[in-house]
């Protein structure tokens, strides 16, 4: 079965020396606990910015999220800073995905976690963040395709992997997926979508199986959609799709990190797009894939390495109009 403002700095040298003279009182000692919890949550953002203030535009996205609670990565940062490439680990190599754009929160989240979560079941990989950085409609699917293509010849099988999805199961497999696709985030752990057809989130293919598939269709510009049509493509190719056996934790299997109340999908449809959303895509994918790479960088954010891959896509309009911004 198929299955992110700069400020004018205040010196308060008289505020300070009132504090800090005279009986030392509880409140003082609050206070001063206060000042050091601040500048530990200070230090802490700017070691888990690490390399990443090339990317300009994400610097104003970094500062309003401060505020927001977020969870730590499993391991402190010398075990993040760990090997990622021991061959002793065995002769497999995952591609790790990320079809990305401005989530920089959640990347400073999610990079340094799955590096450590990896590294713990000795998953040799290398993350890859394919970032669109063109002025059309986010597609998730064609930077999929790109990070396949630019992923390089030393990973052997690949993990399409949402930026905002942590898996907190260390039961969950990451391994190569020899014998078929393997759907991480099935519908019955994923915190979200539960139909028995979903196949997004987290998928593991081979580069071999998903050259099979042609890769994904290039025409789903915006939010949704383009899993469904890649599950009849697995079909199609013949693919048996697996999924988690033994996974007790139910719907508490992920963290979903997304917050939807100040960043929306991009959900619009107009007329043709949505007669065109439940139709197969029969020759688009890997062999129609048109784009661009702007720059490339090797970056590390709290010790955790990864490849941030600039992309520009290409639309021809007569076939996706949709692509365009709204």
């Amino acid at each position: 079965m198929m299955y992110s403002s700069r400020r004018k700095p205040v010196l308060y040298f008289k505020e300070e020396r009132r504090f800090l003279s005279g009986k030392f009182t509880v409140y003082k000692l609050f206070g001063l606990c206060m000042v050091l919890g601040l500048v530990s949550l200070i230090l802490l953002q700017l070691s888990c910015s690490g390399d990443m203030s090339y990317i300009s535009s994400g610097a104003m996205a970094v500062a309003r999220s401060s505020h927001q609670q977020q969870p730590c990565p499993p391991e402190t940062q010398a075990a993040a800073a760990a090997s990622v490439d021991d061959p002793s680990w065995g002769p497999h190599k995952l591609a790790l995905i990320i079809p990305f754009r401005e989530r920089f929160e959640e990347l400073l989240v999610f990079v340094p976690f799955m590096h450590a979560f990896l590294n713990k079941k000795k998953i040799r990989h290398r993350i890859f963040v394919i970032n669109q950085v063109d002025h059309y409609r986010f597609n998730r699917a064609s930077l999929i395709n790109v990070g396949y293509t630019e992923s390089g010849n030393d990973t052997d099988y690949l993990a399409m992997h949402d930026v905002d999805l942590l898996p907190l199961n260390p039961a969950l497999d990451y391994g190569f997926p020899e014998e078929g696709p393997f759907h991480v985030a099935s519908p019955e752990l994923h915190p979200l979508y539960h139909y028995k057809t979903y196949v997004g989130g987290i998928l593991l293919l081979t580069k071999k199986h998903y050259n099979m598939c042609n890769g994904m269709s290039n025409r789903f510009w915006g939010w949704g959609r383009e899993d469904d049509e890649f599950y009849r493509r697995l079909r199609k190719a013949g693919l048996q799709l697996f999924r988690p056996s033994g996974i007790t934790t139910a719907y508490k299997t992920f963290r979903h990190i997304h917050d939807p109340a100040w960043r929306k999908r991009d959900q619009k449809r107009i007329a043709s797009q949505k007669q065109e959303q439940f139709k197969v895509d029969p020759e688009g994918g890997l062999t129609n894939l048109l784009y661009q790479v702007d720059s490339r960088q090797e970056v590390t954010i709290s010790g955790a390495p990864c490849t941030i891959v600039n992309t520009k896509l290409d639309c021809d309009q007569n076939l996706t109009p949709w692509c365009l911004m709204a």
